[in-house]
């Protein structure tokens, strides 16, 4: 059998070098669509399919809560009480931890600069069930002196020193002792996460109702998610009692549920199904490809119909013609195979550029073992669906051609040739739909009024931590001066600051009430800090009273500006100017001096958020103290400003970090980078797959005028006119493609539903799109039957006859 083998696949290697035109056009068609699959595989592979790098990882979970009939989020974090009531009462768990991630400034001898890092209560590590590589773990006498380093971090920073180990730096305002170095698969909670330092959460320090921090679980062995949210939930219904806190806070654990749900699907619960809707647009591009090589081999077969008669009449049986076949497709998919990962290693980092970076485990993406295998697995499949079927069809050749001596004609429509043509017709319908839904989503977000102006916007974030700044008072002093001297560099036009940037930063929350109304009878919104030219640089319309003054960041003023939506929760239809408000747990009340337009802060896709806006000093010096807000600029030098931003910082702040550098611009378009990536993925897709079809539907036309020369030749020469025989032909592929767009119309109302959650402004099922992208194709299916059309239509009658 391996002899048999041997010698058929020899045969096929010279039959395809006989053949280079079928050869390449076979070998390159199935070779871009599996290397569109290996590529997609590679990231399904290394963000959803490899387990997380922790023991046991099936028994970590996320925690979180809700609290429907509250105004807490939708879900939302839990806080300190929780994990200590846990802790304590649990019988589910083996360990927990409250996790969080932000950016803070490292100093070592020769550099600072601003990085992720992680303050975990001290059982981080343990709940997760890793070791460091080099040094210790923390345990709760440590407080918070000390820290672990990612390997990222020791490699980059410290060159993989291991003396490194029990030394001191200043991270995050204090000074703290590395004492260990975590292994390069601990990226926990986020992957730039490159530092940890724990804080011990004891009973006597927990204030009650501080929600926002995610929590870490590890179940015991056989506990289900579901058991663990009841028990949770029944515990928490016992906080107040523990703990004391608001009667809001009370409202809100009366109506709290707890979420558990598996970490890795918190991790990837974002990208998870546009992941796979990308995985599977490049299977249906395989599919069609497969179909329209299958199409070829048919024809191939067809062609070769005269010698597999003659092979069959010396003896051959129906095994060895179905060999002979099919392993011309085994070479062809084996070079495409081999084409398909040369063809990913070229391109698909340069496809992966346009990947948002907030993927998980996106750096992990390459083209390895678990690639080369699916390349393999797709030639394997590649090679049985495109040459099997042609295979056993010729396999049964017609030995009455051996007695006319005639290559014949096949005058009976192949229903096995326009069955493929159909189902590519679908197919790419299908990916056709699917794009022009992504892409007037794309169109209808970017119209979206955000409530501010992105062009001309540039910003940017420095931590100076000098003695003199010790308070909000001498930080305001700092960040006035420093504005005054950002006014004057060249072109830049207006300078404010704002304590989180939209589109870059969330908000935090906090429960405010009305002066005269009752503190439980207040509204949930959400605060950030603004002073300068902030709303005049961003475009933010001023509906009412006026914006902060340099003398309102002076303590004890304790004017605020609301937005519109946070006023009318607090004042419905009434005008906010010149009331009061009162935040929940402080015995001050902050003055309205103006309200402004409501801002999308993290997503064009989500409504306004209700909005506090406070000035840079509180009611006293140590209310609060903005160590380092970001400065924005408006200049049309935008793009080009960072360099003298960058030397001026040196001369005011020479020990300052300058981080989150960026455009407004820049950010609306991150913002949208998820949708323009699946866009952009199905639009390749959907254009493989229009011209692969209309292709294959050439390729049938073309083979079924070349077997109809002879019929073609009879009817013009009784008479017939071109017109009617360029009719004749383009009907016939009118009709195939015709078939496939009411069965892709009637996949497509399936599919799209899949695609609901990533549109915004267009609907899963949206006529104008499914009539458009119908009209194409059908403008594509008729053009790609006009040319063999018109060729059938310049055939010579005589000659025609005389040929056959």
């Amino acid at each position: 059998m391996l002899d048999n083998w041997t010698n058929d696949l020899r045969h096929a290697v010279r039959a395809l070098r006989r053949s280079p035109g079928f050869a390449a056009v076979t070998i390159g068609t199935l070779g871009l669509a599996i290397g569109a699959n290996v590529g997609m595989f590679s990231v399904v592979d290394a963000v959803l399919l490899n387990p997380l790098p922790y023991p046991n990882a099936d028994r970590l979970m996320y925690v979180a809560a809700t609290a429907p009939g509250t105004q807490m989020p939708e879900e939302f974090g839990v806080s300190q009480e929780f994990l200590v009531q846990y802790r304590e009462q649990s019988k589910l768990i083996e360990d927990l931890s409250l996790v969080n991630s932000f950016t803070s400034t490292l100093r070592t001898e020769d550099r600072v600069e601003r990085i992720r890092m992680s303050a975990p209560t001290t059982s981080l590590f343990s709940t997760l069930g890793v070791q460091p590589i080099l040094g210790r773990l923390p345990v709760e006498e440590d407080e918070s002196r000390v820290a672990v380093i990612s390997y990222a971090l020791w490699q980059t920073w410290f060159g993989g020193d291991s003396s490194v180990i029990g030394r001191s730096y200043q991270i995050s305002g204090d000074s703290r002792v590395i004492i260990g170095v975590m292994g390069p698969d601990i990226r926990f909670p986020t992957d730039g996460t490159l530092l940890w330092f724990p804080v011990p959460v004891r009973p006597t320090d927990v204030r009650p109702g501080r929600f926002g921090s995610p929590m870490l679980v590890r179940l015991k062995p056989g506990v289900t998610p579901a058991a663990a949210a009841a028990e949770f939930t029944a515990l928490a219904r016992r906080l107040p009692e523990r703990f004391g806190g608001t009667a809001s806070y009370a409202r809100t654990i009366e109506n709290l549920n707890v979420v558990v749900r598996p970490l890795d699907a918190q991790l990837v619960g974002a990208i998870s199904r546009p992941l796979w809707i990308l995985l599977g647009a490049a299977a249906i591009v395989l599919v069609i490809a497969c179909a329209n090589v299958a199409n070829l081999f048919m024809v191939r077969a067809e062609g070769r119909l005269r010698e597999l008669a003659v092979r069959r009449a010396i003896g051959s049986g129906r095994w060895s013609l179905i060999r002979l076949q099919l392993a011309e497709a085994v070479v062809v998919a084996a070079c495409a195979g081999v084409l398909a990962v040369g063809l990913a290693w070229l391109v698909f980092p340069m496809y992966l550029r346009v990947a948002p970076p907030d993927i998980p485990r996106i750096g992990d993406v390459g083209v390895g073992p678990a690639a080369l295998f699916a390349a393999l697995a797709a030639a394997v499949l590649a090679a049985l669906a495109c040459g099997l079927a042609p295979a056993v069809r010729g396999s049964e050749p017609d030995l009455a051609r051996l007695r006319d001596g005639s290559r014949g004609a096949t005058r009976h429509r192949s229903w096995g040739r326009d069955g493929l043509v159909v189902a590519q017709t679908a197919l790419a319908l299908v990916l056709l739909i699917s794009s022009g839904l992504l892409v007037r989503s794309l169109s209808k977000l970017s119209r979206v009024d955000p409530g501010y102006d992105t062009r001309d916007v540039f910003t940017f974030q420095i931590a100076p931590e000098a003695d003199s700044l010790s308070d909000g008072p001498s930080l305001a002093q700092f960040d006035l001066h420093f504005m005054d001297r950002l006014r004057e560099l060249p072109g830049v036009e207006l300078v404010g600051l704002v304590e989180n940037v939209p589109l870059n930063e969330g908000t935090r929350l906090q429960r405010f009430h009305a002066e005269g109304t009752d503190a439980d009878a207040g509204a949930q919104l959400n605060l950030t800090f603004a002073a300068g030219d902030y709303f005049q640089v961003m475009g933010i319309a001023v509906l009412g009273g006026r914006v902060f003054r340099t003398d309102d960041h002076v303590a004890g003023r304790n004017n605020v500006i609301v937005s519109r939506s946070a006023a009318q929760l607090l004042w419905p239809d009434q005008d906010p100017v010149g009331r009061r408000l009162q935040p929940e747990e402080s015995e001050s009340w902050f003055n309205v001096i103006g309200v402004v337009e409501d801002v999308k802060q993290d997503d064009y896709r989500q409504a306004g958020q209700p909005l506090v806006y406070l000035s840079l000093v509180g009611p006293t010096a140590e209310s609060w103290g903005i160590s380092s807000p970001a400065y924005v600029l408006k200049t049309p030098r935008a793009e080009f400003i960072a360099p003298e931003v960058r030397a001026l910082v040196r001369q005011v702040a020479p020990e300052a970090p300058m981080y989150r550098i960026f455009t407004m611009a820049g950010l609306a378009k991150d913002s949208m980078a998820q949708l323009s990536f699946m866009m952009l993925t199905l639009v390749i897709a959907a254009a493989l797959a229009l011209i692969l079809g209309s292709v294959g539907l050439y390729g049938v036309l073309s083979y079924v005028v070349s077997q109809r020369t002879r019929e073609i030749g009879v009817r013009m020469a009784l008479g017939a006119a071109a017109g009617e025989v360029r009719r004749m032909v383009v009907l016939q592929g009118a009709r195939v493609v015709g078939v496939g767009i009411v069965i892709g119309l009637a996949a497509a109302l399936l599919a799209t539903r899949a695609l609901s959650a990533l549109l915004y402004g267009v609907a899963a099922i949206d006529l104008t799109t499914f009539a458009a992208m119908s009209a194409a194709l059908v403008a594509v299916g008729v053009l790609a039957s006009y040319v063999p059309a018109r060729r059938a239509s310049s055939v010579d009658p005589i000659e025609a006859l005389r040929g056959e």
